[in-house]
């Protein structure tokens, strides 16, 4: 096991307990719309969380469509193991962009926002084409990347190998909004605590600014 996936590890076992004090609607997955949406957030939760957007995903959703307007704006939850080993990034890489492919076909007017959280992230930096050492999935083919307007991540684990999604992706970084405490070691930040910076995510104010900053691609788009 690798330092990066040893600390990675360390930390979603400290955000797993913490997370079980919090209601248990933090975790639960909007609803899609039944038809085709202006914007749609894809989001990847955090390791140990329960399946769903998780306790980041959830308010950034509800934060975007305040600020853009919910009967434009729907979500969609990816599907993979969020597994405190941190394997399952690349699935879940591979299941955020399918799911996008799919939904661009159906929908040719439908914009996207992705994002994630801790291993979230990962997922995240995969699907946009970054090499990470949390392994390897299908990336959202380069004709779609139009249409994804904004890109977030909340204690990105790709701060370890001291990369940005803005240094490491030409393309997608220019549209791209990140989170990195101070004292949060899933993302290299530097402080006292293990784990100290990682948790506060939800509740610091960082998702009222990604969801501002959402809004503010999709309306510039």
């Amino acid at each position: 096991m690798t330092r990066i996936t040893r600390v990675l590890s360390t930390v979603a076992a400290a955000a797993a307990l913490t997370a079980v004090a919090l209601p248990a609607t933090a975790t639960a997955a909007v609803t899609p719309q039944a038809t085709c949406s202006s914007l749609e957030v894809v989001f990847a939760r955090g390791s140990g969380e329960l399946p769903g957007l998780g306790v980041v995903g959830t308010p950034l959703v509800s934060g975007v469509q305040s600020a853009v307007g919910s009967s434009s704006v729907s979500s969609y939850a990816v599907n993979y193991a969020a597994s405190y080993d941190q394997t399952s990034a690349g699935p879940g890489a591979t299941d955020m962009s399918n799911h996008i492919t799919t939904t661009a076909a159906q929908c040719p007017n439908t914009k996207f926002a992705i994002g994630g959280y801790s291993q979230g992230a990962s997922v995240t930096d995969i699907a946009i084409g970054i090499r990470t050492v949390l392994g390897t999935g299908q990336t959202i083919p380069t004709n779609l990347a139009s249409r994804v307007v904004a890109v977030v991540a909340f204690g990105n684990p790709l701060g370890l190998s001291g990369q940005t999604i803005k240094t490491a992706s030409p393309t997608y970084g220019p549209k791209s909004l990140e989170f990195c405490n101070l004292g949060d070691p899933v993302c290299g930040g530097t402080g006292t605590g293990p784990g100290y910076g990682h948790l506060s995510y939800p509740t610091d104010g960082s998702v009222t600014t990604a969801a501002k900053f959402i809004a503010q691609q999709y309306n510039a788009s």
